[in-house]
């Protein structure tokens, strides 16, 4: 069907020439393209309705329906930080094609759906960067091929897209339907091509069946170069070897250095600035929190930290005013009071001058001295723990848990690892399985199957 760079028209469909652009369409305005003298389209950011004419679906339709492999095309240019739909195939609800961009996780995801079902597969990339980008989505049966800017970026076996669609499918390019996800940038070049490896015709460069010259002078190159290394790395095993003949009478121990303390196998020891438990196992060291036990205070009385203890502690509230006050937190009435051992007692201390002016004076939660706008809680010696995060905030500084991590007892200050395998909160696909790691996950290969990307194998 595809001769040299030509190809049969009745296999693709031009969709910015069937949606007729080149007219005036609310929401879109022409503009220059990728290359010079080339025609673009900016979809702006305002309600519009752009999707195929009835006759249009329909060649759509036929050609999936005989067709097992075809390949989406497109050149972009898409506002930083922004989430859109590039081109949706749908009816209704359900997207039978679907390729989505989020500026706001960085991800590329393509929608479908295999025995009835919606799935969608998601590829960590940055696409909304406000750059010009090609990207080429190729499907052939279960084998699917992501390239972005003529470069192979994932290759991944999943699970057969329907291919069978209805006759009320639609087609709508840079939006999911009439009211979702539209696209902010630019868009030119946008077709669908029912040809195997599609992706040629917007990369010629691609298709070498065979290495040019310059190649096989590189890999004659890297054969010499990788028989030196084996000449020096048998140099160095035998070397090894002989010293550790030597060694054979010895008895060895890994040991732990910790703020130039040494520990031997087995050593245990506390932690007091990160209230831990670490124990030295054959040359690493591991560290676990101290269990608090869950505090039931009575109704007077809030937990508390106290200085140099890592667990909190009951201490008797204050009330004033209706509003309620634990251990230590201030309140500003004529005078500034402090709660301490459940009454409120008069501060004498007085406030610090501020640098700025008075608009910008800003009273911090539970104080009564006033600081700067901007002002670093955190700072302050506002304390989290080593899997947590300290963030400023207009009045106070809070801990939020790191990435993959949750707090414990609901105390965002100590956060644990969630192990993503186990909660089915990860994206390895079929072949491989999940290994848990500290606020991660890996993807490993079945014995047999050999790697494709982070979450596939084959």
């Amino acid at each position: 069907t595809a001769v040299g760079f030509g190809m049969d028209p009745d296999l693709q469909i031009d969709i910015i020439t069937e949606l007729d652009l080149l007219n005036t369409t609310l929401g879109v305005t022409q503009v220059s393209g990728l290359h010079n003298a080339s025609k673009a389209f900016l979809f702006q950011d305002i309600e519009r309705e752009i999707h195929a004419a009835p006759h249009v679906s329909e060649k759509l339709i036929q050609l999936f329906r005989n067709k097992s492999e075809f390949t989406f095309l497109a050149t972009l240019q898409q506002k930083p930080s922004t989430s859109g739909v590039i081109l949706s195939i749908r009816e209704l609800e359900h997207s039978y094609f679907e390729l989505e961009s989020s500026g706001l996780r960085d991800e590329i995801r393509y929608h479908y759906r295999f025995n009835g079902k919606s799935r969608t597969e998601v590829f960590p990339y940055r696409l909304a960067d406000g750059q010009w980008h090609k990207i080429a989505v190729s499907l052939s049966a279960s084998h699917l091929l992501l390239h972005v800017d003529c470069n192979r970026i994932y290759e991944r076996i999943i699970d057969p897209p329907e291919t069978n669609l209805t006759p009320e499918s639609s087609l709508w390019l840079g939006q999911r339907n009439r009211k979702h996800s539209f696209f902010k940038g630019v868009i030119q070049d946008v077709k669908v091509i029912f040809i195997p490896n599609g992706y040629i015709t917007q990369c010629p460069n691609l298709n070498r069946t065979c290495p040019t010259c310059s190649d096989f002078l590189s890999l004659v190159q890297g054969i010499m170069d990788l028989q030196e290394l084996l000449a020096k790395m048998t140099a160095k095993l035998n070397y090894a070897e002989t010293r550790l003949s030597q060694l054979e009478d010895c008895h060895c121990e890994k040991t732990c250095q910790v703020n130039g303390l040494i520990y031997r196998d087995k050593d245990s020891w506390v932690e007091d600035d990160h209230c831990r438990n670490c124990t030295c196992k054959s040359g690493a060291v591991e560290c676990r929190r101290m269990s608090c036990p869950l505090l039931d205070c009575p109704p007077d009385s809030l937990p508390v930290p106290i200085e140099g203890q890592c667990c909190k502690i009951c201490k008797a509230k204050c009330i004033y005013g209706g509003k309620v006050l634990a251990e230590g937190q201030r309140v500003l009435t004529k005078s500034c009071r402090e709660c301490r051992n459940g009454v409120l007692v008069k501060v004498t201390e007085t406030c610090p001058p501020l640098n700025c002016s008075e608009k910008d004076h800003v009273l911090p939660e539970n104080q009564c001295c006033s600081v700067c706008r901007g002002h670093n809680f955190c700072a302050e010696g506002h304390r989290c723990g080593e899997n947590s995060e300290c963030k400023n905030w207009n009045t106070k500084a809070t801990c939020e848990c790191k990435s993959g991590y949750l707090s414990v007892q609901g105390d965002p200050a100590y956060c644990e690892d969630i192990d993503e395998c186990a909660a089915k909160m990860h994206y390895c696909h079929a072949n491989t399985v999940c290994v848990n790691l500290p606020g991660s996950y890996r993807c490993d290969c079945v014995m047999g199957y050999v790697r494709v990307d982070d979450f596939s194998c084959t």
